[in-house]
């Protein structure tokens, strides 16, 4: 059986379910319910939480396929917010939908965590009042999460198709497996699958990285041949530990950020679920598009240059950090800071108030940021101190992930007029 079609005829009951309700029940207007309403705890922030929590739990292994997760959730609850229907309270009507489409989506998405889901779901359907804005909400989060999920169906996010076969090519510049795990190229199948809002993966690939015989090319190498080595003389303390911080999954570590942003800001609950969203969406996309340039130019790694380019070969040059399994050119990890600025900075200001971060990589240091600059600059630096990237790898990734992330911005209309 098909369990995304068992999914549909399970939220198509629910809606109806919830419509019936609303013709039967009627809403208490006291003023115990008003107080109630103002002092509830805040929906979106409960439910970032639960979907941050259930990703962690029992995620996807691709980290492209988790942010699809946040994106598919978010947007239908971001729909569903948009609008409230006349003669209903905006604030029940709006967080009985958001708690219903996140809910929806993310027990559709990874199953394995409906108990927790329906648990979350009945406390903050408890603490909504019965009435029409309740069940009407819950009826239109319902709705838009099977629609969002209709809509993502095959769009080649799955694990599988991420990491789709690719073979290697055999040439000086070109990526090759990297030690010590030589692991098969990852992230193929990224620049093949279907975006939120680009038109096309390489809509934004960048120029080819410097050439192999360039005075940047060889500056960058010897940077990265300095400060990144295992065993590096002049990296300091505070670089090394830059380094580890950041080295952990950007999925992970701008959890945090994020959540910030919503808890900070002065929206309603529309408007945190469409930051939530389009966040993830420019995030996806974002991702998409970097494999397209990793993919077009399959520039090699630092640790494969080193030890066997023409520039004074060091076959025993060790980066400080694992090198991952796709090319050089840009640094995912820049791509998906700049997209994260971009999107933070448009939608909150470029600076927030101090707030600390920590990470699983890393335990033990905690670190303060009050701009979204800030993370990206770490990000950039983080990653020629792993001794995993050069530092055009790392601007370029950047400059891609912003131009991605404005592009998404600049078309929300496709993303929040569609019912």
């Amino acid at each position: 059986m098909n369990p995304l079609r068992t999914r549909r005829s399970a939220l198509k009951a629910l809606g109806s379910a919830a419509l019936l309700a609303a013709s039967v029940t009627v809403p208490s207007a006291t003023a115990a319910v008003a107080d109630e309403r103002t002092s509830r705890p805040s929906v979106a922030l409960d439910w970032y939480d639960a979907t941050a929590a259930t990703i962690a739990a029992a995620g996807a292994a691709t980290q492209i396929t988790n942010s699809r997760t946040l994106a598919i959730s978010w947007l239908a609850a971001a729909r569903a917010t948009r609008e409230v229907p006349p003669g209903l309270d905006r604030r029940d009507f709006q967080d009985a939908a958001l708690a219903s489409a996140v809910h929806d989506a993310l027990v559709t998405l990874i199953p394995s965590r409906t108990q927790e889901l329906d648990t979350t779901l009945r406390t903050t359907l408890d603490r909504v009042p019965d009435g029409p804005a309740k069940s009407k909400g819950v009826a239109a989060g319902a709705r838009q999460a099977l629609l969002v999920l209709t809509s993502r169906e095959g769009d080649g996010l799955d694990p599988a198709s991420v990491n789709a076969p690719f073979t290697v090519p055999s040439a000086p510049g070109v990526w090759q497996p990297t030690p010590p795990g030589y692991a098969p190229a990852a992230q193929y199948g990224n620049r093949i699958a279907q975006s939120f809002l680009l038109d096309s993966p390489d809509q934004y690939r960048l120029p080819a990285p410097p050439a192999l015989d360039s005075a940047r090319y060889r500056a960058d190498l010897a940077e990265v041949r300095a400060y990144g080595a295992v065993d590096s003389t002049v990296r300091t303390e505070r670089q090394t530990e830059t380094a580890t911080f950041w080295f952990g999954s950007s999925l992970t570590l701008y959890t945090e950020p994020l959540r910030v942003a919503v808890a900070r800001s002065q929206r309603s609950t529309a408007g945190q679920a469409a930051l939530v969203a389009l966040f993830h969406v420019a995030l996806v996309d974002t991702q998409i598009a970097t494999s397209d340039t990793k993919y077009a130019y399959l520039r090699w790694r630092p640790v494969t240059a080193i030890r066997t380019g023409a520039i004074d070969p060091d076959r025993e040059w060790t980066p400080l950090h694992i090198t991952p399994a796709h090319p050089d050119y840009p640094s995912g990890h820049n791509t998906y800071a700049g997209a994260a600025e971009t999107v933070l900075t448009a939608l909150t200001g470029p600076r927030t108030v101090p707030f600390e971060l920590t990470s699983p990589t890393a335990p033990g240091v905690t670190r303060t940021y009050t701009a979204w600059s800030q993370l990206s600059q770490d990000n950039l630096d983080a990653r020629v101190y792993s001794g995993i990237h050069t530092r055009s790898a790392d601007e370029a990734g950047l400059i891609l992930g912003k131009r991605v992330a404005r592009h998404v911005l600049h078309n929300t209309a496709r993303l929040f007029d569609v019912w």
